[in-house]
């Protein structure tokens, strides 16, 4: 299964559109999972032409998104139970809060967004995601995204790339 795992896309805003190098991961996957800040709902259509796509709203989405997605999400992909958030809030750091959003809950994988900084790494046997950005590097050098593959391996991987054309 590949599952590509992308957020914070700002749109319009902090580009016109998604980035070829994104769209091109998309075409393949089985799964596209949307950390939140889409901007545009448009960014949610064009996500859904390539594969089903799970996502949550971020605290730059207005209500044509919040609609759509809600606010948390638990789910299983590939055999692994998955939460998901943005992980905006107040105090604390945005890693933790996406943590304490799933204390409750049995997962394996927390994704959240709203940094703009890639993680993959695990925290008290949790695997913690963040894609980052593909159009909005902020300070980093680079845009990013992952790919994430289960088979009879879990890999996740960090997609760093230049031109968010």
């Amino acid at each position: 299964m590949k599952i590509v795992i992308t957020g914070d896309t700002h749109i319009p805003g902090k580009g016109n559109k998604l980035p070829v190098r994104l769209t091109t991961e998309c075409r393949d996957a089985n799964l596209i999972i949307h950390t939140g800040d889409f901007r545009s709902p448009a960014v949610l259509d064009e996500l859904e032409q390539y594969a089903e796509v799970r996502a949550v709203f971020g605290n730059i989405d207005g209500e044509d998104i919040r609609a759509r997605v809600p606010m948390r999400q638990l789910f299983e992909a590939g055999g692994l139970r998955i939460g998901l958030v943005h992980g905006h809030g107040e105090k604390k750091t945005t890693e933790q809060r996406a943590v304490e959003t799933f204390a409750e809950d049995e997962v394996d994988v927390i994704i959240f967004g709203h940094s703009h900084i890639p993680i993959v790494k695990y925290f008290k046997g949790l695997l913690l995601l963040n894609p980052g950005s593909p159009t909005d590097k902020r300070k980093l050098p680079y845009y990013s995204f992952i790919v994430m593959t289960i088979d009879e391996e879990v890999q996740a991987e960090v997609v760093l790339f230049g031109d968010k054309s």
